[in-house]
């Protein structure tokens, strides 16, 4: 069995696009436009790359973007003031803090100062225990997109057995609350989980987040399973040059797709979904800030 690879870049496009019709009806019938903010606080060249790529597709929608750059050295108050400003702004209805933060700086309260309505990354607490009881708002955006990859897929999730390798909140347990709505059976293992490769071998859905470059072999997957790949590491490539690294997920890629069904590269998978999940939990927020519900096509 050769595995089809999930084209995460593609289904990306595909869901900008139904994104910025949804934009256009808001705009047309209610006169709405979404705005999302978007706060960096530092220099960190990766971060900077990443938020301009979310202000540029921010803009591509028809959304508004607001783009606010802070020193590095900015006082903890100060930032949580602008996150005040920006909480009573009518005009945002997204905001987004880009980590890691400064160590001189609480993410736990910068995260908690933020209006639940506006908590675009499903960070606050009030969000992560709305995805826990099944009420209407945002999602983690990383969930998010594997999910809506899944559906793609299969259709129907129901009564598959799912195993999430890695138990962060920022993937691994939204993600088990995402899949259990969707009536999957799911386990959630780690690195920590004896006999991990007999756990994995009985999943249909293997979910990978566990931040280890290619930990999961090809013979733990399960012929005609479905993987879904988040890792991205970075890792040494003496074959491009000396320095030069590569980008590899948290599966060895090749020897998985030997054995499973479908399955997501890296890069090109799960990670082009993330910000554009980012932008269909803004059409979330400023559906639900206005009293309107959600587009189905962009919830879990």
């Amino acid at each position: 069995m050769t595995a089809k690879i999930i084209d995460g870049k593609l289904f990306a496009e595909s869901l900008r696009g139904r994104i910025a019709g949804h934009v256009e009806r808001l705009q047309r019938e209610h006169g709405i436009t979404p705005g999302l903010a978007v706060i960096i606080v530092g220099e960190d060249p990766a971060s900077q790359v990443y938020v301009s790529n979310k202000a540029k597709q921010t803009a591509e929608v028809g959304m508004n973007s607001y783009k606010h750059e802070l020193p590095a050295d900015i006082q903890e108050a100060e930032l949580l003031a602008l996150i005040r400003q920006l909480n009573a702004d009518l005009q945002v209805h997204g905001i987004l803090v880009q980590l890691p933060l400064p160590r001189h700086i609480d993410p736990n309260k910068v995260i908690e100062a933020i209006d639940p309505a506006k908590d675009v990354d499903c960070f606050t607490p009030a969000n992560v225990g709305k995805v826990q009881i099944g009420l209407p708002g945002p999602v983690s955006c990383t969930p998010l997109g594997c999910l809506m990859l899944l559906r793609d897929q299969l259709g129907s999730l129901e009564g598959k057995s799912a195993v999430i390798v890695g138990r962060s909140n920022l993937v691994g347990k939204p993600m088990m609350q995402l899949l259990l709505r969707d009536n999957c059976t799911v386990t959630v293992a780690h690195s920590r989980t004896r006999d991990l490769a007999a756990v994995v071998r009985q999943a249909d859905i293997v979910v990978a987040a566990v931040g280890r470059p290619q930990m999961i072999k090809g013979d733990w997957i399960k012929p005609g399973a479905v993987v879904i790949d988040v890792g991205i590491n970075r890792v040494p490539a003496p074959e491009r040059g000396e320095g030069k690294t590569r980008l590899v997920g948290d599966v060895d890629t090749a020897a998985a797709a030997a054995i499973a069904a479908a399955i997501t590269p890296v890069p090109g998978g799960v990670g082009p979904m993330t910000i554009a999940c980012l932008l269909a939990n803004t059409i979330t927020t400023a559906s639900l800030i206005n009293g309107l519900a959600p587009p189905d096509d962009l919830t879990a």
